[in-house]
């Protein structure tokens, strides 16, 4: 019977992932940068929420966006164009994440040190960016209702590991088979913790309350 070589991996990878984004909280912490990772499928309105978002927080807060894809910088430089904060594209090399060794790179290329907040648009996707810790204090999905309130039973570990979900697109829920309730239900079933927005970034409904909630998290990382 011929041999196998069985070599466990698995853990020391995670063991080293989680090192490093130990590392990078450490960073953002001892510079007073909140740093959130957000995560979505393609088509959540990822980057539109985004830029709404900055665009109510601009005038009192320093924000910068970093932006992963495996081609193009076209994310990023629509945030630019929509806000006037300096966002910086990752390519992250045809992978379907980016993990903390990738996010502490970015960081070497990006002065964070004079930013209130830093926002990772993870790349678009509902399963691999959920797997791999960034670094961020908090993580965020966002959830929109064309996709379906069943995202939750399919995506589990997306709603598992995220701080906060937002319900994007409330404006079209009439088109579509989509409960809120439903969807809130799932949620909380995976993670009792989790903070749910209902939003529309195209009428700005419900911005006001994301706004408020990052809002308190920076004024909690600056007294620490």
């Amino acid at each position: 019977m011929g041999k196998v070589k069985v070599i466990e991996i698995n853990e020391n990878i995670g063991a080293a992932n989680e090192t490093a984004a130990g590392r990078i909280r450490e960073q953002m912490t001892s510079s007073e940068t909140f740093f959130i990772n957000v995560m979505s499928g393609p088509g959540s309105g990822k980057t539109t929420v985004l830029s709404a978002l900055i665009n109510l927080m601009k005038d009192r807060y320093r924000i910068g966006e970093m932006d992963v894809d495996i081609e193009s910088s076209i994310d990023a430089q629509q945030v630019a164009d929509l806000t006037g904060v300096e966002s910086l594209q990752i390519h992250n090399g045809g992978l379907c994440h980016i993990d903390a060794d990738m996010t502490a790179r970015a960081l070497q290329q990006y002065d964070t040190a004079d930013l209130d907040l830093l926002i990772l648009e993870n790349i678009g996707n509902l399963v691999c960016p959920a797997e791999f810790d960034t670094g961020a204090h908090k993580n965020i999905a966002i959830l929109s209702i064309p996709e379906g309130d069943d995202k939750p039973l399919k995506y589990p570990l997306m709603f598992e590991v995220s701080d906060v979900v937002l319900i994007n697109k409330i404006d079209t829920i009439g088109f579509f088979d989509f409960s809120i309730d439903a969807a809130r239900d799932r949620i909380l079933a995976l993670n009792p913790d989790a903070l749910i927005f209902p939003v529309s970034a195209k009428t700005g409904e419900g911005l006001d309350k994301v706004t408020a909630y990052l809002e308190s998290e920076i004024k909690k990382l600056k007294k620490l």
